[in-house]
């Protein structure tokens, strides 16, 4: 199983296995990395761009082979147990769902990465098939990249002590419930105040 830097567990054997879209990704398929920050990596900029900017990895999405890839959450709900974040907008609590590291980007590797992709994309169509060697092995695998999944507190504490993994077929603890009915239950109580307030007038009044 995959570690984190200190050593504990991040849940998952293959990040790239629950791996998202990359972020850079635009609605129709183009590489946002190579259209606004075309000055970090100019050579694969300008691979793209003689691609019309089209995703490097095209439509089978195999993100590993993209030296820019990155996935990164929306912090909505735990990919473990499905508890749905609930944030209240006058509180600075701690959020129910967190972000959880699967995978982290170096950028060493990153930068040695897009060289090697960019080379083997000005080989043209016309180039002689890679062979099933190490040097193929460098083409799939660009990364490391940094891959985020979001988890509820409880999973997360799980998976860090090794109890648990990310794509476990879990619900969400009591706790997590319990937690998460209590911050809705204020958030309605929240709304309903301020609904009556706009209704009456600030002092609670009317003419």
């Amino acid at each position: 199983m995959e570690r984190t830097p200190e050593g504990t567990p991040v849940g998952i054997d293959d990040p790239y296995a629950v791996a998202g879209a990359c972020d850079h990704l635009t609605d129709d398929g183009r590489c946002r990395f190579a259209l606004t920050r075309a000055g970090d990596d100019p050579a694969f900029a300008a691979a793209r761009r003689a691609d019309d900017h089209a995703c490097h990895v095209g439509p089978d999405a195999e993100w590993r082979a993209c030296p820019h890839y990155r996935s990164t959450t929306d912090g909505r709900e735990c990919a473990r147990c499905g508890l749905a974040e609930v944030r209240l907008a006058h509180e600075d609590a701690r959020p129910l769902v967190e972000e959880h590291h699967l995978s982290y980007g170096d950028a060493d590797d990153v930068g040695r990465a897009a060289a090697d992709v960019t080379a083997a994309d000005d080989l043209g169509p016309d180039a002689a098939a890679p062979r099933d060697d190490a040097g193929d092995a460098d083409r799939d695998d660009a990364g490391p990249h940094e891959i985020t999944v979001a988890l509820c507190r409880w999973c997360h504490a799980k998976v860090h002590t090794g109890v648990a993994r990310v794509d476990d077929d879990a619900s969400p603890d009591p706790e997590a419930i319990a937690a998460r009915e209590g911050r809705r239950t204020r958030e309605r109580e929240e709304s309903a105040f301020s609904t009556a307030r706009e209704r009456y007038g600030s002092d609670g009044g009317g003419e």
